[in-house]
């Protein structure tokens, strides 16, 4: 059940994301050829028919210009607005010939200010739906847990496997759980730990003798969690709770790209589809609100990530118009083509290895 709303999560930040686009071209008076939601084969298409100032109307009047498809694959969805990918592969020849009333709607021959507020906008979407989110996490409030932070070398917990950042089930504050533990000096016990999306139980036998500084166990221990708030606290708490995670997002990726070229190796912490499955299949366990901070902190890496001047991406187009600004014309296109070609087979390697390694490290 976890994986499902997970997916379901993922699918709407994607289809958030290119409402966004969708929403901004038509703001503009631009056309939208389709707005899909998930990606094909197409299971069926309508075209919402329009009226007079343009109401949509599904009984009467001519067959609008924007077509509505639904397909197979639920992961998200995609928007087509005229113009957008001409420039490469396109028939450009063709639109240069439009009548300029036309052309006035085509993505391709906007100013720069309104494709980049149509670039940008899906990635404002993924910030405003991680404040959302957040800001509901806030209200729900986190239930607490208890999480171990450290295990002592040679301590009965390192001998069973006990490890750092393992979640004790059935507990949610220390005093509580050091209770059991110290009333249970010398006898097997058995600890249930949430650890990869899974449960384990560990019998364990408490020492009897504790030194100084160490513990029945030898564990560290810290319980994990929010009050709820109020409406409007919960709203500010969530832009700021938006505003830490993308600064810490982007030191994150500023240390990825700085390791990836002195050590050529990818972070132990990177992680992709696989991963992030199995990390919503444990923190899901713990409670709804987990599960919502989570989706909440997947959108804003999304935006995050978009915003990366890296051909392929929103921020890679978006450089691309601010080197046209500077220097008074467009990139040449085969220039534009090799970038963007190049961009998506790199970031569909990069996806291939992470997959690879999150599915080697669930065995």
């Amino acid at each position: 059940m976890t994986i499902i709303l997970v997916i379901i999560g993922l699918s709407v930040l994607i289809l958030g994301h290119e409402w966004g686009h969708f929403f901004a071209a038509k703001k503009f008076g631009l056309k939208v050829d389709e707005f899909g939601f998930g990606f094909p084969p197409r299971i069926f298409a309508w075209r919402p028919k329009t009226k007079g100032n343009g109401t949509l109307r599904a009984d009467q009047g001519s067959p609008g210009e924007t077509e509505y498809s639904l397909n197979w694959l639920p992961f998200g969805g995609f928007v087509k607005i005229a113009g957008e990918n001409d420039r490469i592969g396109g028939d450009l020849d063709k639109l240069r010939t439009l009548p300029p009333e036309e052309k006035k709607r085509i993505f391709l021959f906007q100013p720069a200010w309104k494709r980049s507020v149509i670039i940008l906008a899906g990635i404002m979407v993924n910030f405003v739906i991680g404040w959302i989110l957040f800001s509901v996490v806030f209200m729900l409030g986190t239930p607490k847990a208890l999480i171990i932070t450290q295990v002592q070398p040679g301590s009965p917990a390192e001998t069973v496997g006990i490890k750092p950042n393992d979640i004790v089930k059935g507990y949610v504050d220390s005093e509580t759980f050091v209770n059991f533990v110290n009333a249970n000096r010398g006898k097997e016990i058995e600890v249930t730990v949430l650890r990869s999306g899974g449960e384990l139980s560990l019998k364990v036998v408490p020492r009897v003798k504790v030194g100084p500084n160490e513990g029945a166990l030898g564990v560290g221990l810290s319980s994990a969690g929010e009050e709820r708030q109020g409406f409007f606290q919960s709203i500010f708490y969530g832009l700021e709770q938006t505003g830490l995670v993308t600064w810490g997002t982007v030191q994150g990726f500023y240390l990825l790209f700085k390791d990836l070229v002195t050590t050529g190796k990818l972070a132990a912490e990177i992680t992709g589809p696989v991963g992030i499955f199995t990390i919503a299949n444990q923190v899901g366990k713990i409670g709804w609100a987990y599960l919502i901070n989570l989706v909440a902190l997947i959108s804003v890496n999304l935006a995050v990530i978009n915003l990366i001047p890296f051909p392929a991406l929103d921020g890679g187009r978006f450089f691309l118009i601010l080197i046209e600004k500077v220097k008074g014309s467009p990139v040449p296109i085969k220039l534009e083509a090799i970038l963007n070609g190049v961009g998506f087979a790199l970031l569909v390697a990069l996806m291939l290895v992470i997959t690879v390694r999150d599915v080697v490290r669930l065995f």
